[in-house]
Protein backbone atom coordinates (compact mmCIF):
# COMPACT_ATOMS: atom_id res chain seq x y z
CA UNK A 1 0.00 0.00 0.00
CA UNK A 2 1.30 3.24 -1.08
CA UNK A 3 0.67 6.28 1.00
CA UNK A 4 1.11 9.63 -0.53
CA UNK A 5 1.77 12.61 1.57
CA UNK A 6 1.37 16.04 0.32
CA UNK A 7 3.98 18.35 1.78
CA UNK A 8 4.03 22.02 1.10
CA UNK A 9 6.93 24.31 2.00
CA UNK A 10 6.23 27.87 2.72
CA UNK A 11 8.98 30.45 2.63
CA UNK A 12 8.39 33.85 4.02
CA UNK A 13 11.13 36.08 2.82
CA UNK A 14 10.73 39.69 3.67
CA UNK A 15 13.39 41.49 1.69
CA UNK A 16 12.74 44.80 3.38
CA UNK A 17 13.02 43.28 6.84
CA UNK A 18 16.37 41.61 6.04
CA UNK A 19 17.95 44.75 4.63
CA UNK A 20 16.83 46.79 7.63
CA UNK A 21 18.51 44.45 10.09
CA UNK A 22 21.69 44.49 8.03
CA UNK A 23 21.62 48.27 7.90
CA UNK A 24 21.17 48.43 11.68
CA UNK A 25 24.17 46.13 12.14
CA UNK A 26 26.30 48.34 9.86
CA UNK A 27 25.19 51.46 11.69
CA UNK A 28 26.00 49.90 15.06
CA UNK A 29 29.44 48.85 13.79
CA UNK A 30 30.21 52.30 12.41
CA UNK A 31 29.14 53.91 15.71
CA UNK A 32 31.45 51.57 17.61
CA UNK A 33 34.33 52.30 15.21
CA UNK A 34 33.83 56.06 15.58
CA UNK A 35 33.74 55.75 19.36
CA UNK A 36 36.88 53.58 19.38
CA UNK A 37 38.74 56.02 17.13
CA UNK A 38 37.71 58.97 19.29
CA UNK A 39 38.85 57.16 22.46
CA UNK A 40 42.18 56.19 20.87
CA UNK A 41 42.79 59.74 19.65
CA UNK A 42 41.97 61.14 23.08
CA UNK A 43 44.31 58.63 24.80
CA UNK A 44 47.17 59.43 22.40
CA UNK A 45 46.68 63.20 22.84
CA UNK A 46 46.69 62.80 26.64
CA UNK A 47 49.85 60.66 26.53
CA UNK A 48 51.67 63.16 24.29
CA UNK A 49 50.70 66.07 26.56
CA UNK A 50 51.87 64.13 29.62
CA UNK A 51 55.26 63.30 28.07
CA UNK A 52 55.73 66.86 26.81
CA UNK A 53 54.93 68.22 30.26
CA UNK A 54 57.45 65.90 31.94
CA UNK A 55 60.16 66.15 29.28
CA UNK A 56 59.74 69.24 27.13
CA UNK A 57 61.59 69.38 23.82
CA UNK A 58 64.13 72.19 24.14
CA UNK A 59 65.19 74.54 21.38
CA UNK A 60 66.88 77.91 20.92
CA UNK A 61 66.17 80.98 18.81
CA UNK A 62 68.14 80.34 15.66
CA UNK A 63 69.71 83.22 13.74
CA UNK A 64 68.49 84.40 10.34
CA UNK A 65 70.09 84.09 6.89
CA UNK A 66 71.37 87.67 7.11
CA UNK A 67 73.08 87.11 10.49
CA UNK A 68 74.69 83.80 9.57
CA UNK A 69 78.42 83.16 9.40
CA UNK A 70 80.24 79.85 9.80
CA UNK A 71 81.49 80.91 13.25
CA UNK A 72 78.03 82.02 14.39
CA UNK A 73 76.63 78.70 13.17
CA UNK A 74 79.15 76.89 15.36
CA UNK A 75 78.17 78.98 18.39
CA UNK A 76 74.48 78.35 17.74
CA UNK A 77 75.07 74.59 17.60
CA UNK A 78 77.01 74.76 20.87
CA UNK A 79 74.15 76.71 22.46
CA UNK A 80 71.61 74.17 21.18
CA UNK A 81 73.62 71.15 22.37
CA UNK A 82 74.03 72.74 25.82
CA UNK A 83 70.22 72.48 26.21
CA UNK A 84 70.36 68.68 25.91
CA UNK A 85 70.10 66.59 29.07
CA UNK A 86 73.14 64.39 29.64
CA UNK A 87 75.38 63.36 32.51
CA UNK A 88 78.24 65.64 33.43
CA UNK A 89 80.97 63.19 32.50
CA UNK A 90 80.32 63.68 28.77
CA UNK A 91 82.53 66.22 27.04
CA UNK A 92 82.06 67.57 23.54
CA UNK A 93 83.43 70.04 21.06
CA UNK A 94 82.06 71.35 17.79
CA UNK A 95 84.08 71.65 14.62
CA UNK A 96 83.23 73.17 11.26
CA UNK A 97 83.91 70.59 8.55
CA UNK A 98 83.07 72.17 5.18
CA UNK A 99 80.77 74.27 3.06
CA UNK A 100 79.03 72.68 0.08
CA UNK A 101 77.71 74.82 -2.76
CA UNK A 102 74.56 73.31 -4.22
CA UNK A 103 72.36 74.81 -6.95
CA UNK A 104 70.13 77.02 -4.79
CA UNK A 105 71.76 76.68 -1.37
CA UNK A 106 74.90 76.45 0.71
CA UNK A 107 75.23 73.59 3.16
CA UNK A 108 77.43 74.21 6.20
CA UNK A 109 78.43 70.90 7.77
CA UNK A 110 79.51 70.67 11.44
CA UNK A 111 80.38 67.77 13.71
CA UNK A 112 79.89 67.66 17.46
CA UNK A 113 82.28 65.05 18.87
CA UNK A 114 81.22 63.41 22.16
CA UNK A 115 83.38 61.29 24.47
CA UNK A 116 83.70 60.17 28.07
CA UNK A 117 87.19 60.69 29.47
CA UNK A 118 87.96 58.64 32.58
CA UNK A 119 90.76 58.63 35.14
CA UNK A 120 92.27 55.58 33.42
CA UNK A 121 91.88 57.06 29.92
CA UNK A 122 91.90 60.88 30.22
CA UNK A 123 91.97 61.29 26.45
CA UNK A 124 89.17 59.18 25.05
CA UNK A 125 90.16 57.03 22.11
CA UNK A 126 86.59 56.64 20.85
CA UNK A 127 84.05 59.38 20.26
CA UNK A 128 80.51 59.61 18.96
CA UNK A 129 79.65 62.19 16.31
CA UNK A 130 76.53 64.23 15.69
CA UNK A 131 76.55 65.85 12.25
CA UNK A 132 74.71 69.15 11.87
CA UNK A 133 73.77 70.70 8.54
CA UNK A 134 72.82 74.35 8.30
CA UNK A 135 71.15 75.13 4.98
CA UNK A 136 71.39 78.68 3.70
CA UNK A 137 69.06 79.23 0.76
CA UNK A 138 70.39 81.73 -1.79
CA UNK A 139 66.87 82.92 -2.68
CA UNK A 140 65.47 83.52 0.80
CA UNK A 141 65.32 87.01 2.32
CA UNK A 142 67.89 87.93 5.01
CA UNK A 143 65.27 87.84 7.78
CA UNK A 144 64.28 84.20 7.06
CA UNK A 145 65.42 81.70 9.72
CA UNK A 146 68.14 79.20 8.86
CA UNK A 147 67.23 75.56 8.24
CA UNK A 148 68.99 73.19 10.68
CA UNK A 149 69.02 69.39 10.73
CA UNK A 150 71.25 66.80 12.38
CA UNK A 151 71.94 63.07 12.33
CA UNK A 152 73.75 60.83 14.76
CA UNK A 153 76.73 58.90 13.48
CA UNK A 154 75.77 55.54 11.92
CA UNK A 155 72.07 56.47 11.91
CA UNK A 156 69.81 57.65 9.11
CA UNK A 157 67.05 59.40 11.03
CA UNK A 158 67.20 63.15 10.36
CA UNK A 159 66.35 65.25 13.43
CA UNK A 160 65.19 68.87 13.48
CA UNK A 161 65.70 71.18 16.48
CA UNK A 162 62.59 71.43 18.61
CA UNK A 163 61.07 68.25 17.17
CA UNK A 164 62.73 65.40 19.11
CA UNK A 165 64.14 65.12 22.61
CA UNK A 166 67.81 64.14 22.89
CA UNK A 167 68.54 60.71 24.41
CA UNK A 168 71.96 60.11 25.95
CA UNK A 169 71.50 56.42 25.07
CA UNK A 170 72.05 57.26 21.40
CA UNK A 171 75.62 58.38 22.16
CA UNK A 172 76.27 55.39 24.44
CA UNK A 173 75.10 52.99 21.70
CA UNK A 174 77.53 54.51 19.18
CA UNK A 175 80.48 54.28 21.58
CA UNK A 176 79.56 50.75 22.64
CA UNK A 177 79.38 49.63 18.99
CA UNK A 178 82.83 51.12 18.31
CA UNK A 179 84.30 49.39 21.38
CA UNK A 180 82.90 46.08 20.19
CA UNK A 181 84.41 46.63 16.73
CA UNK A 182 87.83 47.39 18.22
CA UNK A 183 87.78 44.54 20.74
CA UNK A 184 85.25 41.79 19.91
CA UNK A 185 86.00 40.03 23.21
CA UNK A 186 84.19 42.82 25.05
CA UNK A 187 80.96 41.57 23.49
CA UNK A 188 81.36 38.24 25.31
CA UNK A 189 81.82 39.98 28.66
CA UNK A 190 79.02 42.48 28.15
CA UNK A 191 76.39 39.99 29.34
CA UNK A 192 77.83 40.11 32.87
CA UNK A 193 78.13 43.89 32.99
CA UNK A 194 81.90 44.27 32.53
CA UNK A 195 81.48 46.57 29.55
CA UNK A 196 79.57 49.14 31.59
CA UNK A 197 82.38 49.18 34.16
CA UNK A 198 85.04 49.69 31.47
CA UNK A 199 83.25 52.74 30.06
CA UNK A 200 82.08 54.01 33.42
CA UNK A 201 78.36 53.70 32.60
Amino acid sequence: MEVKKSVRFREDVNVDKGSTSQMTDTKDTSDINELALALAKHAIDAAVKSVEAEHPVKNINWITHGEFTAERGCKQIEEFVSKWEYQGRWVHYTEFLRREDVIHSFYYIYCVHWSIPTARIPIAQISAGVYFTIKINKNKPPDAPIDVSYVFESQRLVHRPGMTRFREKWLRDIIEAKHILIDPNIFQFNSIGIFQNILGF
